[in-house]
């Protein structure tokens, strides 16, 4: 049987509908935004074939600006689904824009009797919105998605015979020899049902690489903070002191405690005590480098490994900690706590993170018993029961 362009033309439909439905499971169950603008475009896609099947008909006069509009948008949908992935918006006149500019150029054309009005615009529209999907997907971290060429390469391979049909179409006509065998709309309909399939079948890896990745976090994140929990930081942590230790660099672990936050959770209730917690990790991330390791230990208290760090370093950051919190806005008429340190560096006799967190603690211990508020430093001798105060004992809450 030979299938003409309409019959090819509804085949996509049906691809594009069947692979929609499939999606949209997806993007019911995980949210995702990348799963919603790729469900958008395959209903644009859908709804441009269905229109286009108009063509040779009565409705053809509001059928192919209409089809072509569609599957532009559909182009662009694309895009903003790629963009999604990089965590990047898309302003709504811009996804609108190029479906109306087709819209507009079909129409003065004399779509009633002309079946490739508008078709220049429209052909150098596509090749623009999956031109630069292509772009977004391969400027894709690698490490956020291991499937990120397959789809670059899709969306490249779209854009680009769309982009050949363009100067083929100027040159030759809807009616050249070459553009008739090699670039026609049947030709495009059946590159288009192969290719919508590829991407699917890669965004359904995506979908699951994902999702994956989601359920890692969360198992290795606290919850209330962000930050690592006490089990995924201990694995890490462990892992970086071994590295450390081998190339002979030195390691810092402090034990940070908020002051008095049972007295705080009693007068002022549990969320005052969330507050104070989320603010501290706060001032935690933003004063410790990308290759430090902060967790949160338990309750109110945080744990915080700097590779590469003295004690001396490591006073610093605690001071700068302080400060940070100390400057953070809190909750109308509850004030934040002040933080006691311990902190602990790593020995030439082998990475024991388990005796580095032990020194720390007895340091933090020193440092409640001096009155809080301030950083106690372990002493670097052979066993951890010794702490020794640091030279300076200013309260660290204070800039």
């Amino acid at each position: 049987m030979v299938l003409d362009t309409p019959s090819l033309r509804f085949a996509v439909g049906v691809v594009a509908l069947t692979l929609c439905l499939l999606f949209f499971g997806s993007f019911r169950r995980t949210r995702s935004a990348y799963s919603g603008w790729w469900c958008l475009a395959l209903v644009f896609f859908l709804a441009g074939n269905v229109a286009l099947l108009l063509t040779g008909t009565s409705q053809q006069a509001w059928a192919d600006p209409a089809g072509n509009a569609l599957l532009v948008a559909g182009a662009f949908s694309v895009w903003a689904g790629s963009r999604s992935l990089r965590l990047l918006p898309v302003p709504r006149w811009q996804l609108l824009a190029a479906p109306a500019v087709t819209a507009v150029a079909s129409l003065l054309e004399n779509p009633a009797s002309n079946a490739w009005s508008g078709a220049l615009v429209y052909l150098a529209l596509m090749a623009l919105g999956m031109g630069l999907a292509t772009r977004e997907l391969w400027l894709l971290n690698p490490g956020e998605s291991q499937v990120r060429r397959s789809l670059a390469l899709a969306a490249g391979v779209l854009a680009g015979y769309y982009f050949l049909r363009w100067p083929v179409f100027l040159i030759e006509g809807p009616d050249g020899p070459a553009f008739r065998t090699y670039l026609s709309p049947a030709v495009t309909s059946v590159l288009t049902i192969v290719l919508l399939v590829t991407v699917s079948f890669s965004m359904t890896a995506l979908s699951n690489e994902q999702l994956i990745n989601g359920l890692n976090e969360r198992a290795t994140r606290d919850g209330l903070t962000g930050l690592l929990n006490r089990t995924a930081f201990l694995e890490l942590a462990a892992k970086e002191v071994t590295r450390l230790h081998t190339t002979g660099s030195v390691s810092t672990v402090i034990l940070a405690d908020l002051d008095h936050f049972k007295a705080l959770n009693d007068g002022h209730g549990h969320a005052a005590g969330d507050a104070a917690i989320r603010a501290f990790a706060a001032a935690c991330q933003a004063s410790v480098r990308n290759t430090d390791l902060v967790g949160r230990y338990g309750g109110e208290e945080f744990i915080i490994l700097l590779p590469g760090a003295n004690p001396e370093s490591a006073r610093i950051i605690a001071a700068l900690i302080s400060r940070r919190l100390a400057a953070t806005e809190p909750p109308a008429g509850i004030p934040f706590p002040t933080v006691s340190y311990g902190i602990a560096p790593s020995t030439t006799r082998g990475p024991d993170l388990d005796r580095m967190i032990a020194a720390a603690d007895d340091a933090l211990y020193q440092a409640k018993a001096l009155g809080r508020n301030r950083v106690v430093c372990a002493d670097p001798g052979p066993e951890p029961t010794v702490a020794r105060q640091q030279q300076s004992t200013a309260p660290y809450g204070k800039p």
